[in-house]
């Protein structure tokens, strides 16, 4: 039983913080391991949340590799299981089981420039590889952060953002002009194309709702990107996790184990019915 991938593992609660709130509720949750270990994972790969009685949820992981106290997933409230997870308290107990997926290839990145690209809901895997980078910041580049949401109220990490401006540039956005709002006012790609980042020795990381990143890709395309210096996430529904049930394949990719992480370079030879 001890290799069963379908065995979790007991993880408790340790701190919650909501993000987000009003109808679609993000909180941010802090796990430990009861047995003590570490949940060794790399950037980009998610993990299998259970909760007694109502299922199980693939959900990214948004904390640090490198992070050795806790383990952080950022959740969005939207079916039964978020649902009960977001109805928890701080020390209650759920099941892991994981890692599953490829990962961002960060050791391929050495000397780059990257440069951050989310919206919503979708800074939460992109943030795993941003906290990695600052600690690590010797072997990058220049670091830079686009994130837009539709309201201000509906941007994740307010207060992670506030201190990152200290550190990196960091351009924020919200769809319509609201009272008080001093940043750009527009949709993600916009704000892109406004600032216009360099694709000199750069990768572009972006990770958002799907209408957003195909407007991102075709933004800093015109910007002069390749197609192998973007990579982007691909959420699809996924059950086992470990390729065996076929609910989240796009042709013959299993999205489990040969994504969700992609370069756009290998993303247009996917199939069409993507």
């Amino acid at each position: 039983m001890k290799d069963n991938p379908y065995l979790p593992q007991l993880a408790r609660i340790v701190t919650i913080k909501e993000e987000v709130g009003g109808s679609r509720p993000i909180k941010s949750f802090r796990m430990q391991l009861l047995n003590g270990h570490r949940f060794d994972f790399k950037c980009g790969q998610c993990a299998m949340i259970s909760v007694l009685g109502k299922g199980e949820s693939m959900i990214s992981i948004s904390s640090s590799p490198l992070e050795r106290d806790y383990l952080q997933f950022s959740v969005l409230k939207m079916g039964r299981v978020t649902s009960a997870l977001h109805e928890m308290e701080q020390g209650s107990i759920v099941g892991l089981r994981g890692p599953y997926g490829n990962g961002f290839p960060l050791e391929q990145w050495t000397g780059k420039n990257l440069i951050f690209i989310g919206g919503g809901i979708g800074l939460a895997p992109i943030w795993s590889v941003l906290q990695t980078a600052l600690r690590q910041q010797n072997d990058y580049g220049q670091l830079s952060l686009f994130y837009g949401a539709r309201t201000s109220s509906d941007l994740v990490f307010k207060d992670e953002l506030r201190k990152l401006k200290d550190t990196l540039p960091v351009y924020l956005s919200i769809d319509v002009e609201e009272p008080g709002w001093t940043e750009f006012v527009g949709f993600v790609p916009q704000n892109v194309a406004d600032k216009k980042p360099s694709p000199d020795n750069a990768i572009a990381i972006t990770c958002g709702p799907p209408i957003m990143i195909k407007f991102v890709i075709k933004t800093i395309q015109e910007l002069g990107f390749q197609d192998n210096q973007i990579y982007t996430t691909v959420e699809n529904k996924m059950k086992c996790g470990i390729g065996k049930c076929g609910r989240c394949n796009i042709g013959p990719h299993y999205i489990c184990k040969d994504g969700p992480v992609y370069s756009w370079a290998k993303l247009k030879t996917l199939p069409q019915e993507y």
